[in-house]
């Protein structure tokens, strides 16, 4: 049997990636003692694997495909396809920026300053090459982890790490003087796997579904009966993917509308329907929009 090999980020993407595979169609058994876990698809096997070495594995064919950040694969330089972006931001699958930093009170304001200083990060490949791009001669070092409290304790002159708002860096007492990129969750296929003609096919089907399931994230369903004397109105205000939905009733001079709309919305529109004539007003949860 023809089997793809899905590589699932281990970490802080873990349960998030759990989650949505779950949302698309797939449910995926994890467990603290295996790195392999279940799927309830025999056409797929799963590994767990580090976001920073998943790109690696897909380049070298140990991986079929698997999900990761944008960082780590420019990180390693990885010679991999970009199937898809998964973004959304009420969840972990949200960008991130990787900014350089320094303290406060330093006289470093860009990164032309550093020339001559050293670096602190566990980007490093990145940082060399950004610095090398525009010929300013630094000294990146590795580091393992507290990255924030290295350059405070006067360990390096400079960080690059990864934020979403800032705040960390703010209240270790540094400031930001430059973004450097922008990152986020990627489904990534190797090229070998693409050129087979079953594993294409299950990499676009992954990539479709999972695309649809983080679109539902921020959709709901709103199903409501309106007379058909106020249907001009309620269509009026009503936003929506395509055109709403109207159906008649049975024996009632009433229809039934229903439509897709963004969650974000609907505690002001609900009042605005009851009040053109709408009831019987039902919100549902999605789980995919295609």
């Amino acid at each position: 049997m023809n089997v793809l090999k899905l590589g699932l980020p281990k970490g802080s993407l873990e349960q998030t990636t759990t989650d949505l595979m779950k949302k698309s169609g797939w449910r995926v058994t994890t467990s603290s003692r295996s790195y392999f876990p279940n799927i309830d698809d025999p056409e797929i096997a799963c590994s767990l694997v580090r976001a920073q070495e998943m790109s690696r594995y897909v380049e070298l064919g140990s991986l079929d495909c698997g999900i990761t950040g944008k960082d780590w694969t420019a990180e390693n330089g990885s010679d991999v396809e970009v199937i898809c972006d998964l973004i959304y931001s009420k969840t972990s699958f949200r960008p991130t920026r990787w900014v350089l930093a320094v303290p406060a009170d330093s006289a470093i304001r860009k990164p032309e300053d550093l020339a001559g200083k050293r670096i602190s990060t566990e980007l490093v490949g990145f940082t060399r090459r950004y610095f090398a791009e525009r010929n300013i001669d630094v000294s990146v070092e590795f580091s393992w982890g507290a990255t924030e409290a290295k350059v405070a304790a006067g360990l390096c002159d400079a960080i690059v790490e990864v934020t979403e708002t800032g705040s960390t860096i703010r209240a270790n007492g540094l400031v930001i003087i430059a973004d450097l990129m922008e990152s986020n969750p990627q489904l990534i296929a190797g090229r070998k796997a693409l050129a087979d003609g079953f594993k294409k096919r299950k990499i676009e089907q992954l990539s479709l579904l999972l695309q649809g399931a983080l679109r539902a994230e921020a959709q709901v369903g709103l199903k409501m009966n309106v007379p058909s004397h106020r249907v001009g109105d309620v269509i009026g205000i009503l936003p929506s993917i395509t055109a709403p939905t109207v159906a008649n009733l049975y024996q009632k001079d009433w229809v039934s509308i229903e439509v897709v709309i963004a969650e974000s919305i609907v505690r002001d529109l609900i009042p605005r329907l009851v009040q053109v004539g709408a009831e019987g007003i039902i919100e549902y949860p999605l789980n995919k929009v295609l």
